[in-house]
């Protein structure tokens, strides 16, 4: 059960990591749309980027705890207290029996 709740918070961080990239580009594209000088920062080795470092890390790190929270709130709904549709439909379909 450990390992299935390890492998649940690291697959929500994953996603919470996959739309920190959407917010990202939706920033990033905003900021070049509307910006009249822009400054261009490296990151990563050699990548470009038109945010601020503080954005760019403040996006990727809220995208990965925002994950790890989701993953928490989501393991206690599901296995904890059992507030999940599967076990709603399987609750009533017992009682029509």
């Amino acid at each position: 059960m450990k390992l299935k709740r390890t492998i649940y918070y690291i697959l929500t961080a994953f996603l919470g990591l996959i739309f920190s990239a959407i917010v990202h580009t939706i920033v990033e594209v905003l900021t070049l749309k509307y910006s009249e000088q822009i400054t261009w920062y490296t990151y990563l080795g050699g990548a470009s980027c038109a945010l601020h470092p503080v954005l760019f890390y403040g996006i990727f790190i809220v995208g990965i705890f925002g994950g790890l929270v989701l993953g928490h709130v989501w393991w206690k709904i599901v296995y904890i207290e059992k507030r999940h549709w599967r076990f709603k439909k399987s609750i009533l379909c017992k009682n029509k029996d």
